[in-house]
């Protein structure tokens, strides 16, 4: 049985973080048979959030969740904002399921980002084939320096390039850099600097760089998928479309639950 995590950090955008978070994962007509579980306070599950067997909403009914077949068991997990705390999360999450003698096959990092114009337009989906700490190193006279540039560490995480393929043609999603930050972008001039730096990014996040690095730790791959709900430069609060975008991360998930069913990393 295949057994992924998904962390996402939406549970923080509402009171109601399990029915929000296990809405991310799709809205498709589950079976009858479908397994739902949804648990506050585990504190082996950061956010109290899991699903077992499918996802979708506890309190408010199973009706429109979308279904995993018995041959995948997902967790969903809140992981929280920022790449710190979906670090800690995710790595409490992958220890516990590992000292349980059940350790995963896959960690899912999804959920919401400012996308680069005019290659990630609002609404669409972008699929990370790396995932890059964006500012994790030193400014100098001579501009920024990484943190693998000064010799300190890594600051760029592969995810499998079949699946990152595959999730992209399921779900319609172009793939490309998604940049990790600790601070959104929030001006032109910022945005240009990115791109300059990065020139093959499609779109900036909080989290996904944290919850490689937890899964790289493990010895588990990692996936990051966003929906673009913001362009990346001047903030603009009127523009954000975040309903729009989470409907378009929801879409996609029920489109990537048949890829994850029937991958194998270990066939890789």
């Amino acid at each position: 049985m295949e057994r992924d995590a998904v962390a996402t950090a939406l549970g923080a955008l509402s009171p109601e973080s399990d029915d929000e978070a296990l809405g991310v994962a799709g809205r498709a007509h589950p079976p009858p048979s479908s397994r739902l579980r949804s648990s506050r306070g585990n504190p082996h599950r950061p956010g109290g959030t899991t699903a077992h067997g499918g996802s979708g909403s506890g309190a408010h009914g199973s009706s429109g969740a979308a279904a995993l077949s018995r041959a995948l068991d997902a967790q969903v997990i809140a992981a929280g904002v920022g790449p710190a705390l979906a670090a800690a999360s995710t790595a409490s999450a992958l220890t516990a399921a590992a000292l349980q003698g059940n350790p995963y096959d896959l960690v899912v990092s999804a959920g919401i980002g400012g996308g680069f114009q005019p290659e990630a337009g609002v609404g669409s989906l972008v699929v990370a084939n790396e995932i890059v700490a964006a500012d994790l190193g030193a400014e100098t006279d001579d501009g920024f320096m990484s943190v693998t540039e000064l010799g300190f560490g890594t600051v760029r995480h592969h995810p499998p390039a079949d699946l990152v393929r595959l999730v992209g043609d399921a779900v319609g999603a172009r793939t490309g850099a998604v940049l990790t930050v600790s601070t959104v972008t929030g001006t032109a001039g910022r945005a240009r600097a990115l791109r300059e730096r990065h020139p093959t990014a499609l779109a900036e996040a909080m989290e996904g760089f944290g919850v490689a690095e937890a899964a790289a730790a493990h010895g588990v791959p990692v996936l990051e998928i966003r929906a673009i709900s913001n362009p990346v430069g001047p903030r603009d609060r009127a523009a954000w479309r975040i309903p729009e975008a989470l409907a378009a991360l929801t879409e996609g998930f029920g489109k990537l639950l048949p890829v994850l069913e029937s991958w194998n990393r270990h066939d890789q």
